[in-house]
């Protein structure tokens, strides 16, 4: 019998795969790596769909137990992603955060500086994202955060591929807990992927276990 998280996870992925968020092919990532799935979190792009995906973040963030007090969504991708987390925070964990994001360029003018926002200084701040690839933009969060004297709680991303960055045994959400010292929480893995896809598709899942063992953690065996 599905455990209680392994079930709300597979109804995310099977959410990815309706909102075709979630494909199945051979693609190739910026990185230069193959793949045999490609995860697009822009195509979470209608008001049911953010709703529905922020209901997840927020699942994922309230199980997780961190400490923090304010929600920040990196521009562009993240800020909806961190509003959505805060509205479903409030209206299904009793959890009323406040959310802030960041411009590209500071303003000179009216609210000025580069954050929108709830102000970060002196607060604990959970970074909310789509995925870690390189840890570069997690990093560059990171830095506006500390720039703002503000901490960073920890970090929440869709998926964690799990793959081992280049010239290191590590995985890039490995890296990023590594190299900022804070928790990544993620709402779903590689692993729950394979496992989601075994009595689904077992043929991808098969093929998604060999990129795994070529390219990232140690996967588990096969039920």
């Amino acid at each position: 019998m599905p455990s209680a998280e392994s079930s709300w996870k597979d109804e995310f992925l099977q959410f990815c795969v309706e909102c075709e968020v979630l494909r199945f092919g051979e693609f190739t990532l910026k990185s230069g790596r193959s793949s045999p799935y490609f995860f697009n979190a822009g195509l979470f792009n209608t008001g049911g769909r953010i709703a529905k995906l922020g209901r997840f973040y927020a699942r994922a963030i309230a199980e997780a137990g961190l400490e923090f007090d304010v929600l920040f969504g990196p521009a562009y991708k993240g800020i909806p992603l961190a509003t959505s987390a805060a509205i479903a925070l409030s209206e299904h964990h009793s959890l009323d955060v406040p959310c802030s994001y960041n411009r590209k360029e500071a303003k000179d003018h009216g609210e000025g500086g580069c954050i929108v926002g709830a102000p970060l200084a002196q607060q604990r701040v959970l970074i909310v994202d789509d995925v870690i690839t390189a840890g570069t933009a997690a990093r560059e969060a990171a830095g506006i955060i500390t720039a703002n004297s503000a901490s960073v709680a920890g970090l929440v991303i869709a998926l964690d591929r799990q793959e081992k960055g280049a010239g290191t045994e590590l995985t890039a959400v490995q890296q990023v807990e590594s190299s900022l010292g804070v928790p990544v929480v993620r709402v779903a893995t590689l692993a729950d992927l394979i496992r989601f896809l075994e009595s689904r598709q077992p043929e991808q899942a098969e093929r998604l276990r060999a990129h795994q063992q070529a390219q990232g953690e140690a996967a588990a065996p096969p039920p």
